[in-house]
């Protein structure tokens, strides 16, 4: 499959974007402030998914600008990364009241604009946040504290993807532990970014040619 250009991918998310501006599909549109889509790089080697927007991602439209979204930052920084190198999203777009668990039936009506985001971006790693965003997109019922640091490949937007599954920063907010693995699992990323895509042709190994 040829490789679409980057600005037309782009025009495609900005497309979808404002579809899900005026999203009905779920009731949580009746008590949004603005729909979080995600922002950074629409052309990202690295994607990362959380669970849903809270107070202050609802307020600013913006994913990760609270206290787990600092953590975030200061994660990337320690991999040479910025948030303009990678592209964030959630499974969610709209804040679940209370900052309660994502229901099935929203995760359900927001699951295409994932995918879909998915496959314009293009990444070569898809960094699951948590739980929902963890078991949604590698289809299992394992917990994150079962499958963390272990890369998984799945197909998703019709590619094969390498699904990189971690905590979520507010858990190391809670818990100085999880803090340690998350530094230790950011720290393998640049490894698997420096793989090749999975969608790119195996080289072809050298033959000796005879005399």
């Amino acid at each position: 499959m040829q490789p679409r250009p980057a600005s037309e991918r782009r025009e495609e998310l900005v497309a979808l974007y404002r579809e899900a501006r005026s999203c009905t599909r779920c009731p949580l549109w009746q008590g949004r402030t603005q729909v979080v889509f995600g922002n950074g790089n629409a052309d990202a080697d690295l994607m990362f998914v959380g669970e849903a927007p809270g107070f202050h991602e609802d307020q600013q439209g913006i994913p990760f600008v609270g206290r787990a979204g600092q953590l975030l930052d200061e994660l990337l920084g320690g991999i040479g990364l910025t948030r303009a190198d990678v592209f964030v999203a959630n499974v969610l777009k709209s804040r679940p009241p209370g900052n309660r668990d994502p229901e099935p039936d929203e995760i359900e009506a927001c699951k295409p604009y994932l995918y879909k985001q998915v496959e314009l971006i293009e990444p070569k790693v898809v960094c699951t946040l948590g739980n929902f965003a963890t078991k949604l997109l590698t289809r299992s019922s394992r917990g994150i504290r079962s499958v963390h640091g272990r890369p998984q490949i799945h197909e998703l937007g019709g590619r094969r993807v390498r699904i990189y599954p971690i905590c979520h920063p507010a858990a190391a907010l809670r818990t100085p532990a999880v803090k340690a693995e998350l530094q230790e699992d950011f720290a393998r990323l640049p490894e698997l970014l420096a793989q090749p895509s999975l969608d790119e042709p195996a080289p072809v190994p050298a033959v000796a040619v005879p005399p």
